[in-house]
């Protein structure tokens, strides 16, 4: 999209700061957003505050086509010229249609970016966040980048819930990793899109997640480098209802529905024996790592998070998996 293009000719809902040159610009942050008007205002206020001197803008997709509340936010901060870029709107409802719609502007937008970054709605980036993520990608060669993304609890959380794994992140210590497993605070080279596409995220992952983690084991499949920055932070805003002990479990079961879904997709129909045979291999393994868990750290909740990931892929035989990506679903 040219500096010069009128308005006439981007699609339709889209805001654009003034005066963009997308030429210069190097690096891309998509911020997909639905329904968290005020969060998204804290995400876009980290983004502007970026200790960089580095050219970069940010593409902000609004997935709520009906009230867009996130697509006025991001209007603000774009016509005052906080922040540089874009804000659109995607009509197709749903996680990966959003993040999707982002990647695809985002490339062509600016095509001389050579690193796009995501961070969700809900959480807010470190000051040096984009500088450590870009600085590293150059200096390793890396084509995909995480950061840790850590949980910012109400203060009257249950204490049981505050260490429990699925608020925590995958890796603790800079360097390279086989692979990273989410989009909410990560960075791709533009070779990875010339490879798996534009769009690389899988539609059928739209309403029960798992998309990213999908993107990123064909991202280590294809042989890219990944490359973990731990000093690259990224606070996520756990809001009340998910600081309960239904929602944990829930979560868990979903991690086991997804982690089924990417083995089902690897394997094929020549393969789906083998699939049943290690979800029924990881029944009793689930009890083992529960017992261990409980032993050592004594809370019952987080040694209950293997079982109910089991449990997730014992459900998904029989078709039972949450859509939390829904609109009308708690997420």
């Amino acid at each position: 999209m040219s500096p010069d293009e009128t308005s006439a000719t981007r699609p339709l809902g889209t805001v654009r700061s003034p005066l963009l040159e997308a030429a210069s610009v190097r690096a891309v942050v998509v911020v997909p957003t639905f329904r968290r008007p005020a969060m998204l205002d804290e995400t876009l206020a980290s983004l502007a505050a970026q200790r960089t001197s580095r050219a970069f803008a940010v593409v902000v997709v609004e997935n709520e086509a009906s009230g867009r509340e996130g697509l006025a936010v991001a209007a603000r901060w774009l016509a005052g010229g906080a922040l540089k870029g874009e804000a659109i709107v995607e009509t197709s409802q749903g996680n990966v249609h959003a993040i999707n719609a982002g990647f695809a502007h985002a490339l062509a937008s600016f095509p001389a970016a050579t690193h796009v970054l995501m961070i969700d709605d809900d959480e807010v980036a470190s000051p040096d966040w984009l500088e450590l993520m870009v600085a590293a990608a150059e200096r390793e060669d890396a084509d995909v980048v995480g950061g840790p993304v850590v949980p910012r609890f109400q203060a009257d959380a249950p204490s049981v819930l505050r260490r429990h794994p699925v608020f925590w992140p995958s890796h603790h210590r800079t360097g390279a990793v086989p692979m990273i497993y989410g989009t909410g605070n990560c960075l791709m080279h533009r070779r990875v899109f010339e490879r798996l596409g534009a769009r690389p995220l899988d539609p059928r992952f739209n309403f029960l997640g798992g998309g990213d983690m999908d993107f990123f084991t064909r991202c280590r499949l294809a042989g890219f480098r990944s490359w973990w920055v731990e000093e690259a932070l990224i606070t996520e805003t756990v809001p009340a209802e998910r600081a309960r002990i239904a929602w944990v479990m829930k979560r868990g079961l979903r991690i086991g529905s997804i982690n089924r879904a990417v083995d089902l997709k690897r394997s094929g129909e020549a393969g789906r024996w083998k699939i049943v045979a290690k979800d029924l291999a990881i029944v009793p393994l689930a009890f083992v790592r529960a017992t261990v868990t409980l032993l050592r750290t004594g809370n019952p909740v987080v040694a209950a998070h293997p079982l109910a990931v089991s449990a997730g892929r014992i459900g998904a035989w029989f078709g039972v998996e949450q859509q939390p990506y829904k609109a009308g679903a708690t997420t």
